[in-house]
């Protein structure tokens, strides 16, 4: 398993995604953001389950965001199910928030 991070730049996460995450509020990483992050990174599937309020949706769309931020082509590279139409909109409002300093259209 990864390290323990004391702070989200452990993550080697860009610049841009950085900033983004300082804006939001965010100061250290959650116990489900510093287990899920590397390994979404990594490649592998993820799945978590967490309080509510624990940054569930940051952990495993940062990953997502700094991958497909590189990705090659125009073509749609992620997607992202969800049960609910509440939870979708909130999913879409943290992926804005977070990748507000890239060029990438949620």
């Amino acid at each position: 398993m990864a390290e323990q991070a004391i702070n989200f730049e452990a993550f080697k996460l860009n610049k841009q995604l950085l900033n983004a995450i300082a804006e939001a509020g965010y100061s250290t990483p959650t116990a489900i953001q510093e287990k899920a992050i590397p390994l979404g990174l990594a490649g592998h599937d993820v799945l978590g389950i967490a309080q509510t309020g624990t940054g569930k949706t940051a952990a495993y769309v940062l990953p997502i965001l700094m991958k497909i931020k590189y990705a090659q082509g125009m073509h749609p590279r992620a997607m992202v199910l969800a049960p609910t139409r509440e939870l979708v909109m909130q999913i879409e409002s943290v992926c804005k928030d977070l990748g507000k300093y890239t060029d990438l259209r949620v």
